[in-house]
């Protein structure tokens, strides 16, 4: 996967933001959380959007100096935005710290999975910790994709809440209310997929890149391997083969391409296995910032998963 690095016109994506507090955020999950609890405060910015790699991006100085002007920076944290998690606390940005998200209280993390393929469930058995968050010198110790969980995400929501009541006092009550009542249409959201996803999850499935095991805990489906591991990086000769395999062995109905990478990689891998080919967006590349971008993230997947393990 190549570097990504952003034209200077695109410092932050024309958002539009009020008088409420200048509020940086890192990628479309993460924006749709945050604007939610702004509500009509304000509009926070987003720096990353589009079909690209979260994981790789390079920043201009511009836009290293937007973050370091900003009010207040929500990003995931390490293992996501390696870089910019890497740049909070810096004399780059200020010295400003950004509020890495993944490591907030009542988010729970899950073990990276090895290798390509694993057995159905197995993100389950394997636990998960609501403590363990530590990553030095880009050992990540969890998989980053924590918001998947809808349950994390309100806890998200609660802490963004308090940390945006910190910096502006005077709208604490609002976004105090405004997280509850996006708590209360995450679970509404949670129920519906819930619902949708009854008839096929127990179907066997592959993912391009293994980002979806708090989905996948979430609602009980049974995915088995992924083509890339959870930083997205190119897949070796030996990690095709033995998801081919995997996909042929537990007759694997559906492998799911994502939206910023190359389809080739998928076309090649379910050739000849009888597998179908299906779109997870798990980063919200296809859609436009607003309040409603969270639940309408979480339905997108449910949707994409039915339209082809449904098939």
């Amino acid at each position: 996967m190549r570097l990504v690095t952003f034209a200077l016109a695109l410092i932050l994506m024309a958002v539009p933001s009020s008088a409420g507090p200048n509020v940086i955020t890192s990628v479309m999950p993460v924006y749709g959380i945050v604007s939610a609890v702004m509500g009509d405060v304000g509009q926070p910015k987003l720096l990353l959007q589009g079909k690209m790699s979260e994981h790789r991006a390079s920043f201009t100085p511009a836009q290293v100096a937007a973050l370091g002007e900003a009010d207040i920076v929500f990003i995931v944290g390490h293992g996501l935005e390696t870089k910019l998690a890497q740049m909070s606390g810096t004399e780059a940005v200020n010295g400003k710290a950004f509020v890495l998200l993944s490591e907030v209280p009542g988010v729970v993390t899950r073990p990276i999975r090895q290798g390509g393929t694993w057995e159905p469930h197995q993100h389950q058995e394997s636990g998960a910790d609501e403590h363990d968050h530590d990553a030095h010198e880009g050992v990540l110790a969890y998989d980053p994709h924590v918001w998947l969980d809808p349950e994390n995400a309100k806890a998200m929501a609660t802490v963004v809440a308090m940390e945006l009541a910190k910096i502006d006092p005077e709208h604490a009550a609002t976004y105090q209310a405004n997280a509850t009542t996006l708590s209360a249409q995450i679970d509404r959201t949670t129920a519906e997929i819930a619902a949708t996803l009854a008839p096929v999850k127990d179907r066997p499935f592959v993912v391009f890149h293994d980002a979806y095991q708090y989905f996948e805990a979430r609602f009980g489906l049974t995915g088995v391997g992924s083509i890339s591991d959870v930083s997205a990086l190119a897949p070796s000769a030996e990690r095709l083969q033995e998801v081919r395999d995997k996909i042929m062995a537990s007759h694997a109905a559906c492998v799911f391409r994502e939206p910023q990478y190359d389809s080739k990689t998928v076309d090649v891998v379910i050739e000849g296995t009888g597998a179908r080919s299906g779109v997870l967006d798990p980063i919200g590349a296809g859609l436009t910032p607003g309040p409603d971008v969270y639940p309408k993230l979480l339905s997108n997947l449910a949707e994409g998963l039915l339209d082809c393990l449904g098939g």
